[in-house]
């Protein structure tokens, strides 16, 4: 070894060996350690392939996964079904003192002739205000959903079919929008003395106040009931029907000493059943709003 290597280095000390040569070779000679852009692009290949098969693998573990969990879902659920106790048998859980208490002294406790009304209005009060606040909480979701004006421009919408040009329809609208909106006031008014209240007459209202604006225009129906009158009576309701509850279940309690001024009054007279009547309309209006904000905003397809 010590022999070739004198050899070469004499060889390259007498100029007989060029070096230059030998580096140019080396450098056209692509390098182990850097490896080339085409293997650097089979890689990524690989690698996206690699991707896709776990995503295939995952997407069909998800729908094995979700396929069990429904048939074990579906067997717990037609198992409950199965030990349900039958249907007027004296043992059912609904057959007991809270069933027999609304129906014996409901009339009297309450002064609601409807039962009903009677129930979900004073003995569960506070049930039917989480589910107004459901009705506005839908309400809200919705405008933010649909608020984009600062993300697109806003766009003229063309009405496909205008009802106010239509003699026919427009005379009997005048005749049929007063109708509804009394009988929806009605059914708000009465619901403690017969079947109705605040859900079943706020969505007449709601009826009326649409069919109002389908034939009369969106800027007739702004002046009439606007957007900030909407919002303003949707918290007046809601504020009025959790303050009243509060007062009412309250001073219905026999321990704290403190008796209501508010009494439960004759069943069958109109001003009776406490504050049944005043969270009826309640209710109606939070009902009224939700479906007339619903019906604008999607007629729109976005907020102004």
């Amino acid at each position: 070894m010590k022999n070739k290597f004198s050899e070469k280095f004499s060889s390259w000390l007498l100029g007989e060996v060029d070096l230059t040569e030998k580096i140019a070779e080396e450098k056209e000679q692509p390098s182990a350690v850097n490896p080339s852009k085409k293997d650097e692009e089979e890689e990524t290949k690989i690698i996206h392939s690699l991707e896709k098969k776990e995503i295939k693998l995952s997407f069909k573990e998800y729908k094995v996964l979700s396929v069990i969990f429904c048939v074990i879902l579906i067997g717990i659920l037609t198992a409950t079904v199965y030990f349900l106790p039958t249907f007027a048998k004296s043992d059912v859980p609904a057959v007991n003192e809270v069933y027999e208490h609304y129906v014996s002294q409901g009339r009297d406790e309450t002064g609601a002739v409807n039962t009903v009304a009677g129930m979900i209005l004073d003995y569960r009060a506070f049930d039917t205000l989480g589910e107004s606040f459901v009705l506005f909480t839908a309400t809200c979701a919705v405008l933010i959903l649909m608020d984009d004006k600062h993300k697109t421009p806003k766009k003229e919408m063309h009405e496909t079919v205008n009802y106010s040009r239509d003699p026919i329809v427009k005379s009997i609208a005048k005749i049929l929008i007063p109708l509804i909106l009394v009988f929806g006031a009605y059914i708000l008014v009465n619901g403690h003395l017969s079947p109705g209240g605040g859900f079943s007459g706020g969505a007449i209202l709601g009826a009326g106040f649409i069919l109002y604006a389908m034939v009369y225009g969106e800027e007739q129906a702004l002046k009439v009931l606007s957007e900030r009158k909407i919002k303003a009576v949707t918290i007046c309701a809601l504020s009025f029907y959790c303050l009243a509850k509060s007062y009412s279940f309250f001073t219905g309690n026999e321990f704290n000493g403190v008796h209501s001024v508010i009494s439960a009054g004759t069943p069958g007279d109109i001003l009776s059943g406490g504050l049944i009547m005043p969270l009826n309309i309640a209710v109606g209006l939070v009902v009224c709003c939700t479906m007339y904000s619903f019906y604008m905003l999607f007629k729109r397809g976005r907020m102004n």
